[in-house]
């Protein structure tokens, strides 16, 4: 409920009817059987509207539903790699990883070690600096080579 003693109003056509008694905004906007809003309370006197509430929260609930629609989730994609891949497989891949990117999604590159090969894990960070120049234009790295377990992993962002 309103404090103040007067507001000024604003009628549901949008036309501003001057500042009054709140007790006399109220009962305007029951005659014509709508709801007395405070727009700006901040304002001197407060600014108040006639309004439909019910209507009012449904168009709401409508916008935030087709906001809600069209916005884009981003998604996280992982590519899979050996230390010593062969160069037709390794274009296969970046030709994914680019597209991923265009699509405006994440991409988790992930190097998985077996056996001996986690004693050379210099081959896997030459590779995953490797992928970082050949992306370079098109995404960042948000999170940089870093080993877990038997595999390394690095996480590239759409620029």
């Amino acid at each position: 409920m309103i404090q103040v003693d007067k507001v000024r109003v604003i009628d549901d056509e949008g036309e501003n009817l001057g500042v009054m008694y709140t007790r006399e905004a109220i009962d305007r906007a029951a005659e014509v059987g709508l709801d007395l809003v405070e727009v700006s309370p901040s304002a001197d006197p407060p600014v108040c509207k006639f309004l439909d509430v019910g209507k009012y929260r449904y168009e709401a609930q409508k916008k935030a539903n087709a906001a809600r629609k069209t916005q884009k989730t981003q998604e996280l994609k992982e590519i899979k790699m050996r230390p010593n891949i062969d160069d037709h497989d390794y274009d296969v891949k970046m030709r994914n990883v680019n597209k991923f990117i265009e699509n405006g999604d994440k991409v988790k590159l992930t190097l998985r070690f077996r056996g001996r090969e986690l004693s050379h894990q210099e081959l896997g960070m030459n590779l995953l600096k490797r992928v970082q120049e050949d992306v370079e234009e098109i995404a960042k790295v948000e999170a940089y080579p870093r080993m877990e377990g038997r595999q390394m992993l690095m996480v590239l962002a759409p620029k």
